[in-house]
């Protein structure tokens, strides 16, 4: 079980995500505005998945009608597949490839090139 609350820092602000659910291998933590929360979950069937999923709301101007406003959500995560047991591969393993991945998305630039889809 994760520490009751998570934090999470977002353009330099730090939002305190305390625990608001828990459940068989799943735990939400979110915000006391509602605007951020933070998933865990794991489920084994075939395969061992384990996500990690941050979501967020706004509200923002309608881009259509100016006089309207709307909720805006986005959602960024991560998800660990791998074999029943870690067949194939140890926890230290999976644990060094997820860190060369987020090493590799954290390289100054590539973000952007995805989100602004150029390769």
């Amino acid at each position: 079980m994760l520490t009751d609350p998570q934090s999470i820092t977002i353009n330099g602000t730090a939002i305190s995500l305390p625990r608001t659910s828990v459940g068989d291998m799943t735990a939400t933590y979110q915000s006391a505005d509602g605007a951020t929360s933070l998933r865990i979950a794991h489920t084994v069937s075939n395969r061992e998945r384990s996500l990690i999923r941050l979501d967020q709301s706004k509200i923002g101007t309608d881009p259509f009608q100016s006089t309207l406003s709307r909720t805006y959500a986005e959602s960024v995560y991560l998800v660990i597949d791998r074999p029943l047991n870690g067949a194939g591969f140890t926890d230290t393993e999976t644990q060094q490839a997820g860190a060369g991945f987020l090493a590799f998305c954290s390289v100054a630039g590539f973000l952007d090139k995805v989100i602004g889809f150029q390769s």
